[in-house]
């Protein structure tokens, strides 16, 4: 071939490329302005409008999962109009406030005040209007009618998961919207406006989507949350949560559902609720906050699972071992009792579980050592952070155990779940481990980003330490089951043809000053995981101060088997017995 032949081939195959370079420039720019940002393209080209409104915001949305995988908007930005007047400029009000009206709802005081300020160019008179009405307002060609083009955040599912999913609010200087409680607050980062906006250079945009892509943590890039909660389910957890605050009336209630092999969450509540549409119109503003993830808690006797299985792992005890109950014994000054004071006698350890005795589980403490114990619920994660993807968590507070060596009542106490306290987002994570073969999961409500460009991308997560022996696990399970199945209200709720492994809760509650309040004033826990020998969810419930009933079992187990039920037929879990 000859020279002059080759260099003309070289520079056909150098504009070749080039070409194609450009030509899937312009596909990708096409496919951004059509496909992704086509809604605001659009709404911009409406055009015929003053201004934006000042604190517009830009906003990825956060989803809900259904069972199949179908997305469900939780949090998304709705897009409408403010309609605004100039006093100076509208003639008279009342012709001007009949033509708005016939079109969309104007509240007349409101308008007639605005009209009366003739020294204001600018009277806002209605906000949220649709753009159907927009459109009708706009053909009118009203003199001194001003449409300004507005987005605000909406929460289709109103009060449902409000607390998880938190909302959008000004900051604390006042001067911003941001993300102020849940995953709002949580997702901050990913779900704030992008600054790339509509126009920008393609190059930047390909870029900053194939960044997205590679990085090793998907959440720190622009985009919208996709959630693990399941509004079917999160719709029956609250359902069942409304009823106990109605017929019991505590102070507050709430609870999880997991999957304890994952840790994934597809039901989260609490209770009282709000919809984060009209927060600003709530009286208390405590019912904002996740007390599943930022509150601490002394839950009583759901502790003792966890109790019985730190012995039976160290080898102090096995499900065969006998104990000596005496109904009440003494420990540094301080009495321990069963709740009903009575003693049992020589009795093997299920009894503890079944009866829930506080000096069997004293018993168990003592057996394996306190410096045991202790070893223990440090391994479960008491006392410490989950790590959950939800804001202001907390940890319990493990203090009154130190290192083991501390006075004999606060090991006492701390074996059936008194005197040591624990958020219910740990709790449901140390108790997973009996569910999930000794292995403490990874709490977590987000499952994937999704990107403006479409792609998604899995957040990741996995599972925590091996705390306990499979074996060990798998051994107090069956200690559960009968519990279940004999020990609970005399074993009424036992289902053919699942075993549930379960155990409520009742604890006193502290007070300000030291010790308890008197009285039948109680906080009461429930939880239970199903089918027990190869568990699809884990169930926690609690409620503060119900009135009515002295004993979890009587609060709490029936709102359990509700949901339990539900789950069972929602899913269509097979039987395993």
């Amino acid at each position: 071939m000859s020279e002059s032949r080759k260099l003309l081939t070289g520079r056909a195959r150098v504009l070749s490329g080039a070409f194609i370079l450009v030509a899937a420039l312009l596909i990708a720019r096409l496919y951004f302005v059509q496909i992704v940002h086509g809604r605001q393209y659009s709404r911009d080209a409406m055009g015929q409008y003053t201004e934006q409104a000042p604190e517009v915001i830009q906003r990825g949305s956060i989803f809900f999962t259904e069972r199949d995988g179908s997305l469900v908007a939780a949090a998304t930005m709705q897009s409408g109009w403010r309609i605004a007047i100039d006093p100076q400029q509208i003639g008279e009000a009342q012709k001007l406030y009949d033509a708005l009206n016939a079109v969309t709802p104007i509240d007349k005081s409101v308008f007639m005040n605005s009209a009366a300020r003739k020294s204001d160019p600018y009277e806002e008179i209605a906000v949220h209007v649709d753009d159907t009405a927009a459109t009708k307002i706009r053909a009118l060609k009203l003199r001194g009618v001003i449409l300004v083009s507005d987005q605000w955040r909406f929460y289709p599912g109103r009060s449902l998961a409000a607390q998880a999913i938190g909302f959008v609010g000004y900051s604390s200087e006042g001067r911003s919207k941001l993300g102020v409680y849940g995953l709002e607050k949580k997702y901050e980062t990913t779900l704030s406006e992008s600054s790339l906006g509509l126009y920008v250079n393609p190059f930047a945009e390909i870029f900053t989507n194939v960044k997205s892509a590679l990085s090793s943590d998907p959440a720190a890039h622009k985009g919208s949350v996709i959630t693990s909660i399941e509004p079917k389910v999160e719709e029956q957890l609250e359902a069942t949560l409304d009823s106990v605050m109605e017929i019991y009336t505590p102070t507050a209630a709430g609870g999880i559902i997991m999957d304890p092999r994952t840790g994934r969450i597809v039901a989260i509540a609490g209770r009282p609720a709000f919809d984060p549409n009209t927060y600003n119109v709530v009286a208390d503003p405590s019912a904002y906050d996740n007390q599943l993830v930022s509150g601490r808690y002394e839950l009583g006797s759901i502790m003792k699972p966890l109790t019985m299985a730190a012995a039976i792992d160290s080898d102090a005890v096995s499900p065969g071992t006998t104990y000596d109950d005496k109904g009440c014994i003494e420990r540094s000054s301080y009495t321990v009792c069963n709740f009903d004071l009575k003693a049992r006698g020589v009795i093997p350890v299920q009894q503890i579980l079944n009866q829930s005795l506080n000096v069997g589980a004293t018993f168990l403490a003592d057996t394996m050592g306190h410096a045991t114990l202790t070893r223990y619920f440090r391994m479960y994660g008491l006392g410490t952070k989950t790590g959950i993807d939800l804001p202001d968590e907390v940890a319990g507070d493990l203090s009154p155990l130190g290192s083991g060596r501390g006075p004999d009542v606060n090991y006492a106490t701390a074996a059936y779940g008194q005197g040591i306290s624990v958020s219910p987002i740990e709790m449901i994570r140390a108790l997973s481990a009996l569910a999930n073969g000794g292995v403490l999961p990874d709490p977590h409500v987000v499952d994937s980003i999704k990107y403006e460009s479409g792609l998604t991308r899995k957040v990741p997560s996995g599972n925590g330490p091996q705390v306990l022996k499979p074996e060990t696990a798998a051994t107090v399970t069956d200690m559960l089951i009968t519990v279940f199945d004999t020990g609970l209200l005399n074993g009424k709720l036992k289902m053919e043809h699942y075993s549930i492994a379960a155990k409520t809760g009742t604890a006193q509650i502290p007070q300000k000053g030291g010790g308890y309040i008197p009285g039948d004033t109680y906080l009461h826990s429930f939880f239970g995981y199903f089918p027990a020998r190869d568990p699809q969810f884990i169930v926690f419930l609690f409620a503060i101060k119900p009135q009515g009933q002295k004993y979890a079992s009587a609060t709490l187990a029936n709102p359990f088997m509700d949901i339990a039920k539900f789950l069972i037929n929602y899913y269509e879990i097979p039987p395993d017995r």
